[in-house]
């Protein structure tokens, strides 16, 4: 069984910091990719932020410049550390990973979702 718990998120004011966390625990092989969405109300969900297992990363347009993504194999933990936040930015942001033997033989999970909400 594998988990993803996100940690992390919370309320802060425009232009503030938060640093979202993804761990992934129980029965790993290997984590391939690692991602970071999220939906706000209404909305479909949106990849937000994306890296590989190489640590080659990619972002929305809406969040370059802003996100950082990053992760540690040691501790299976990926990270979104989230700078000069707008209120548009709040949702509810999910992790995932891609976990298997081999990355053809992956599978996704998703964590359970963390809310950020950025509000004065």
């Amino acid at each position: 069984q594998v988990q993803l718990v996100e940690s992390g998120g919370g309320l802060v004011q425009p232009g503030g910091s938060l640093r979202l966390s993804c761990a992934v625990s129980g029965s790993i092989f290997r984590i391939y990719g690692m991602g970071w969405y999220r939906q706000a109300p209404g909305k479909q969900r949106e990849l937000v932020a994306a890296i590989s297992s190489s640590g080659s990363t990619s972002y929305a347009d809406s969040v370059k410049g802003r996100f950082t993504i990053s992760r540690d194999n040691a501790k299976n933990t990926d990270y979104l550390q989230m700078n000069s936040l707008k209120p548009e930015d709040t949702a509810v942001y999910y992790c995932n990973a891609d976990i298997g033997p081999y990355s053809y033989l992956s599978k996704t999970y998703w964590g359970q979702g963390t809310q950020v909400t950025v509000s004065s």
